[in-house]
């Protein structure tokens, strides 16, 4: 019965994501949750009978559309089997997260690897050329429209900062691989709590936690910064890449607080909502919103409050 259940389930969520992959076409939005029929199976049936599933999706995806579209459902596949086995699993809603944002990584990188062997295009090059040929129209259109007062030290201090961008493709996957691994999570919670009458949800927010070893990983690197001068040495642009996630990380724990603290204060819920806002509307404030994600984690400040 076990088995004839799994086939079941296979062939129709299998036909499901086919069937999306093919509305992404014309309706390129629906990527962002071709991962969710992988993460119902695998939240159902562990992760052997997905990979199973993932090889079937992969054939059936080569043969309706072409073998240029081979990334997507490996994207989608590692990406919602680690979602969904963690569901199988029982682990907390944070820790699938983390799952799940190493599976969309993964896949990513199998797709930089597929683009490179099979299309002859290495993807962080063209990145970066499109970025300098952005730089370069540019400051094109500051000389047409008679800006040439700007001067070559304003000129150096962009492309000082594009160049820094352009070193960050790294934690530019990571950030992608969270996005994609939190509203597959999200879409796939809803749909799990319908049919399955589970009761799968994200803790409060204000209740986020992350581990405190991120402030010591955020330190070494700001310390490893100060030894490696050379801004294109691969240690230094590890370093930078280090530093661009965990500053993230910190920021996230600075709003979690902030919204705490509001909870705490019985302050209208709009608040934090509309301070969020600006903070990222107004960047000059993410600094302050980091340093109090690292008071927050390091001395303990909710217990304080509590106590």
């Amino acid at each position: 019965m076990n088995k004839s259940k799994q086939l079941t389930d296979g062939a129709l969520l299998t036909v499901i994501f086919v069937v999306l992959l093919l509305i992404n076409t014309f309706v390129p939005v629906l990527m962002v949750v071709l991962a969710v029929p992988f993460v119902i199976f695998a939240a159902k049936h562990n992760w052997k009978p997905s990979l199973i599933m993932l090889g079937v999706a992969t054939i059936l995806s080569m043969l309706f559309a072409t073998i240029y579209s081979l990334p997507i459902p490996i994207l989608a596949g590692l990406g919602g089997i680690m979602i969904g086995t963690a569901i199988y699993r029982e682990r907390s809603a944070y820790e699938t997260w983390a799952r799940g944002t190493l599976g969309f990584v993964a896949g990513i990188l199998f797709f930089f690897l597929f683009a490179f062997i099979m299309m002859d295009v290495n993807v962080i090059e063209e990145f970066n050329a499109q970025i300098d040929q952005s730089l370069d129209m540019s400051k094109q259109l500051i000389l047409d429209f008679g800006m040439g007062e700007v001067s070559e030290e304003e000129f150096g201090l962009v492309e000082r900062q594009v160049m820094l961008f352009k070193q960050l493709v790294p934690v530019i996957v990571v950030l992608a691989s969270i996005f994609l691994a939190l509203i597959n999570q999200w879409v796939s919670y809803k749909i799990l709590n319908r049919i399955e009458r589970k009761q799968l949800h994200f803790p409060k927010f204000r209740n986020l936690r992350l581990p405190t070893a991120i402030i010591w990983i955020y330190l070494l690197a700001m310390v490893g910064t100060l030894f490696q001068m050379d801004s294109s040495d691969t240690v230094y642009i590890a370093l930078q890449n280090v530093i661009m996630l965990t500053e993230f990380l910190l920021i996230f724990q600075g709003i979690s607080f902030i919204f705490f603290y509001s909870h705490h204060k019985n302050i209208s819920k709009a608040i934090p909502i509309i301070t969020t806002i600006f903070v990222f509307l107004l960047p000059i404030l993410l600094p302050l919103v980091r340093i109090i994600g690292i008071i927050d984690l390091g001395f303990g400040l909710r217990d304080r409050m509590v106590k």
